[in-house]
This record gives C-alpha cells, sequence and structure tokens, in this order.
C-alpha cells in the first residue's frame, strides 16, 4: 500500500467499524449502528490508520469519504465481514431450528393491507426468528437505520441498494355509485379536475396523474381534495362517499368485488408516483440465513412470477 509497511495483522473489530463509517457516510451514525460513542469510533479509526500508515478516509463537505487505498480495504474489508459472519452464523445454528433476528420497513398501506398476515404467517413457520416490522413509506437510508429488508412502491429504486423488482401496482380510479350517481361518471382521465379526488400524494405538491389508453396518453396535474399516506383512511373516505379514489388495486379490491366501490376509467392504465413494488436491500450488509430465508418468503408471495 504506496509502500507503507503493515505494522500487524488487521483487527477483526477495527475492519468492522472502518466498513460501517464508509457505509454510513459518517462517525455518528456508525456509532449509533454499531451503538457505541463517537469518540470510540474515531479512536478506531485512527488506531487501524496508523497500524496501516496510511490514511483510509478523507472529510468531503458532506461527509467522510475514502481514499483510494481506503476504497480498496473496504471493498476486501465487506466481504471478509461476510464471510466471517457466514462461519459463525454456520457454527451457531448447527442442530438447532433457524433462528435470528430480522428488521423489515414496509409501507404502510401495503403493510397493514397485504403484508401483516403473509408476515404473521412467516412468523408461525419460523417461531425462533425475532422480526422488527417498521411502517415507514420513505424510501429510507436503510444502513443509519439498520434496516435490513426494505419493501416499497416506487416508480425508479435508489441507486444505493440492491433492488429485486417483484410486481408491477396496478393503480385504479374508483367512487361509490351513490357519489357517482350524483356528481357523474368522468370519461377520461382529465374529467377527474371537476371532482374531488382522494389520493396519496406529497404534501405542497400536485398530484399528476398519468394514463394509456391504446397508446394514446394523457396527463393530468390535480390536488387532491383528501390526501395521506395512510391508504387506510383513503379507502374509507372512497367508501364513505368524498370522492373518486385513485389507490392502489389490493387497497380497494374487496369493496370493488363486492359493488361496494365502482371501478371507472378500467380500460385505461394509471400511472401515478410508484408504479412497481420492490424489494431493497443493502449491498455491503450480510444477509444472514434468516433474512435469506425471509427474503425468499417475500418474493414467492408477492411476485408477479
Amino acid at each position: 500500500m504506496a509502500g507503507a509497511e503493515i505494522k500487524e495483522e488487521i483487527d477483526l473489530n477495527a475492519l468492522r467499524v472502518f466498513v460501517e463509517i464508509v457505509d454510513s457516510g459518517n462517525m455518528s451514525a456508525a456509532a449509533r449502528k454499531l451503538q457505541t460513542t463517537r469518540s470510540n469510533v474515531s479512536y478506531r479509526l485512527r488506531l487501524l490508520e496508523e497500524s496501516l500508515g496510511v490514511q483510509l478516509l478523507r472529510r468531503t463537505t458532506r461527509q467522510l469519504e475514502p481514499t483510494h487505498i481506503g476504497a480498496g480495504l473496504y471493498e476486501h474489508g465487506r466481504n471478509i465481514l461476510r464471510e466471517a459472519a457466514a462461519a459463525s452464523a454456520l457454527v451457531s445454528s448447527a442442530g438447532r431450528s433457524l433462528q435470528g433476528h430480522v428488521r423489515l420497513s414496509v409501507p404502510t398501506g401495503l403493510g397493514h393491507i397485504l403484508l401483516s398476515e403473509l408476515l404473521i404467517q412467516f412468523k408461525r413457520d419460523n417461531p425462533d426468528i425475532s422480526l422488527d416490522v417498521i411502517f415507514d413509506n420513505r424510501v429510507s437510508n436503510l444502513v443509519s437505520e439498520g434496516i435490513d429488508i426494505a419493501v416499497r412502491v416506487v416508480s425508479t429504486p435508489p441507486d444505493a441498494v440492491v433492488a429485486i423488482k417483484l410486481a408491477e401496482v396496478e393503480w385504479v380510479v374508483c367512487a361509490t355509485p351513490d357519489y357517482l350517481a350524483k356528481a357523474g361518471i368522468p370519461g377520461k382521465v382529465r374529467d377527474l379536475s371537476e371532482h374531488a379526488v382522494i389520493c396519496s400524494a406529497a404534501i405542497g405538491q400536485r398530484l399528476r396523474v398519468s394514463s394509456n389508453l391504446g397508446g394514446q396518453f394523457e396527463r393530468v396535474e390535480l390536488d387532491p381534495g383528501v390526501r395521506s399516506e395512510n391508504f387506510l383512511f383513503l379507502k374509507a373516505a372512497v367508501v364513505g362517499g368524498l370522492g373518486i379514489g385513485v389507490l392502489p388495486h389490493y387497497a380497494i379490491r374487496d369493496e370493488i368485488a363486492a359493488g361496494t366501490v365502482t371501478r371507472i376509467l378500467g380500460d385505461h392504465k394509471i400511472s401515478v408516483f410508484g408504479s412497481k413494488l420492490y424489494l431493497l436491500t443493502m449491498p455491503s450488509r450480510y444477509q444472514t440465513m434468516a433474512t435469506k430465508v425471509l427474503i425468499d418468503f417475500l418474493k414467492r408471495s408477492l411476485s408477479d412470477g
């Protein structure tokens, strides 16, 4: 390494601290993940750099970034840590049922409506796996928040994660028969601007709804009269006759099947802000056997095939 003499073998714990700093982007976040103090993280990094005789990190205006040598050590380091974790898991699981802890982040609507039942079934089948389930719609920083797996409805996943596409999300336009009898049935997507709209949308931003009808594209910007990240509330608002809902099919399918709610513009392919269901993981994080089993379960349960 640039002629530097390595005075001792690299300490595995120091290497783990270094990899966590690079993943987290700063020492404070790394300290939270490692459940230690920032001063201890800084001290362990300094000892590692002194033992190697090289600088591993440099500070930019926003975060710590690896030097050229640091980047190389990071790549080797995360592979070493993966193998060490795999060896530890193999030994600890010998002769025992599948065990472990998985921290999972799921969207509020999809989580309550669809994933809750699946995760309960997974827990029944794997009683010794501990599940920590967070309901959150943000595309979170998986590293700093200690997330092993995230399920998200987005159009394009972040570059920094490993993204597995599970399914397309079908959006539907719907309302109660009573509302449509009073307010009329829109014939085109642009007609929605004349109605009370119920949908999830970013606060302070207009809702952009696009449609494809036989290759003819149409787009309209709307200002929902009722908006929320809680799709159970949005469904209740639609069923309560407050307006026309633009909702994912999984959120309202039972009401459509029962006739409580009528689907309209059914020949249009509707697109909103999230059109695909992804499973997200961090490339640098070792996946325990418990995490791998849950990933496989979710892929089987949620995939389009």
